[in-house]
């Protein structure tokens, strides 16, 4: 899992605050996979970075 250090952080503080947790892999030479769980752990995204898009 490749995740910079705030993004480790902020999964450290999610699993004590309940907020959402992200994972990034890689899971070729140039793609990457991003697994979101909401904060209420009811869904878990999977995506590819370019399919994320903030409102």
């Amino acid at each position: 899992m490749n995740l910079s250090d705030e993004d480790q952080q902020a999964n450290a503080d999610a699993l004590v605050h309940g907020n959402r947790v992200l994972s990034s892999y890689k899971v070729s030479e140039d793609q990457w996979l991003w697994i979101i769980t909401e904060a209420d752990r009811s869904t878990t995204t999977l995506l590819l970075p370019e399919e994320y898009r903030c409102r």
